[in-house]
């Protein structure tokens, strides 16, 4: 029952274009493997698939079956290695590329069994259709979504340009559902958006780290110098940013950061698994041609920062969070982030396949290892002023089964798991979920963000309730992060 519920509460928040994760591609350049295959366990594998050839209740697909194979025994070795197939590939390859087909919409799981809108993309057909955040898609082309997981609602939702899909949709207050038929488009999706939300105070948003990204925040960020000439006071923002391209991660520190700056290093048995990124053009670039932080203003290496986080800020954005951090360069306000500090290296395989191998350890500038610990909040902040609502309820890399440990490099505290609520705690924060609006972040009502600019500003500070009480069971987030 409790696993249940906390499976409701965790939000998983993401674009119809899949979830991030901090990579690299890679071709085929291995390390020698050591000569001795175990041809005993290779024997008994034939013999299984011979078994279920010969002997299964009707006949089977030889192709998927060892397609199922390959793809059980990557999947065994950690949460983020995986087999991806033809139709994985591609959409893996449109998610960096911060472009793909389908309705523009960003979307998570309603604890009612429904897929929920958590907003539209601007001009997106989705948007122009009238879809709102805060629906409810109870249907798709006639199909209940309550009978699929999430992977099959998203490739219902998606295929050929120009073509159609009907999404029966359930909004508060509408006396019954409605029916929208959309028609697919090719999505742009910008990564980076901001604006100046005080005089003298400007909020940059980064979604995902992707191909433009880096392009995207240099651009942005030199609109709100012209908008704004005296900016006092920056606050970056990553929540529930799940990762992205390594690249982007560097080239979005490098922008705060001095040239030349250690960003983020790495620790593999590969050779080209230990490697150290810095600060400059070659190494956030993707490819020839003009330095897109050329265009950044002077001023972002010296503004006084905060760096918004929360359980949904994973991989490259800790890998930005922890680098500005180690550095001194801004306060990080907020929860706990994920925790997935591991490299995943893409290899091409034949047949348009490949396969997502984690390869490394990612570690701070501090030498502070990453993973299954997350970076720490300098100052904790709740959701809302009531508490952190469904973000207490999100799993992190710490829960999940076979993640990687945490290699304490650098005297690393212990791992830090999701706080394991009573049942009727998160019956409660459920409750209180469904009543409230959903969170739009950098709007009037978002409280992490006025509490980053209070922050900026030298105001008071609401702390985390958690934080702030002495009989919790965890040590208070504030002082973990010392």
């Amino acid at each position: 029952m409790a696993s249940r519920f906390k499976n409701y509460g965790l939000v998983t928040l993401g674009v119809i274009l899949g979830v991030g994760v901090t990579m690299q591609f890679s071709s085929l350049a291995n390390k020698p493997v050591e000569d001795g295959m175990p041809i005993d366990a290779l024997h008994q594998v034939a013999s299984v698939y011979r078994l279920i050839e010969a002997d299964y209740v009707e006949p089977v697909d030889q192709r998927k079956l060892l397609t199922q194979a390959i793809s059980g025994m990557v999947a065994s070795l950690d949460p983020h290695s995986a087999y991806l197939d033809r139709a994985a590939w591609r959409e893996l390859r449109e998610g960096t590329e911060g472009k793909f087909v389908g309705l523009g919409i960003e979307i998570g799981q309603s604890d009612e069994g429904y897929i929920k809108i958590v907003a539209p993309i601007e001009d997106s057909p989705a948007a122009r259709a009238g879809i709102q955040a805060g629906d409810l898609i109870s249907h798709i082309d006639g199909a209940a979504v309550k009978q699929m997981d999430m992977d099959a609602a998203i490739k219902r939702m998606r295929g050929a340009p120009h073509s159609s899909v009907v999404l029966t949709i359930v909004r508060k207050d509408a006396p019954a559902p409605r029916q929208f038929t959309i028609v697919r488009e090719e999505i742009q999706q910008k990564s980076v958006k901001g604006k100046i939300v005080a005089p003298g105070y400007a909020w940059v948003r980064v979604a995902q780290f992707q191909e433009p990204t880096v392009d995207d925040l240099a651009n942005k960020l030199a609109a709100l110098a012209r908008a704004e000439p005296d900016i006092r006071g920056l606050v970056l923002d990553l929540r529930n940013d799940p990762g992205g391209l390594l690249q982007g991660a560097i080239g979005v520190a490098a922008a705060f950061l001095p040239r030349g700056a250690e960003v983020v290093s790495t620790n593999g048995q590969l050779e080209e698994s230990r490697a150290h990124y810095y600060s400059r053009p070659e190494d956030y670039m993707l490819g020839r041609g003009i330095d897109p932080l050329a265009k950044v203003p002077a001023l972002f290496k010296t503004v006084p920062m905060v760096v918004l986080v929360n359980t949904g800020s994973a991989s490259a954005s800790e890998i930005v969070a922890g680098a500005l951090q180690d550095y001194k360069r801004a306060a990080i306000v907020g929860s706990p982030t994920f925790g997935k500090g591991s490299v995943q290296t893409i290899r091409p395989l034949s047949g348009e396949t490949a396969v997502k191998l984690t390869t490394a350890r990612y570690y701070t500038p501090g030498g502070r290892s990453i993973q299954a610990r997350g970076i720490l909040p300098d100052v904790p902040v709740d959701e809302t002023a009531e508490g952190d609502g469904l973000n207490a309820l999100r799993m992190r890399e710490a829960d999940l089964e076979r993640h990687l440990s945490n290699d304490r490099m650098g005297g690393q505290m212990s791992e830090e798991a999701t706080r394991h609520e009573d049942i009727q705690e998160q019956i409660r924060i459920l409750a209180e979920a469904r009543r409230r609006k959903p969170l739009d972040f950098g709007s009037d009502d978002d409280f992490q963000l006025a509490q980053a600019l209070r922050q900026l500003q030298g105001l008071p500070v609401q702390l985390s309730k958690r934080a702030s009480n002495p009989t919790a069971a965890a040590a208070p987030l504030a002082q973990q992060a010392r």
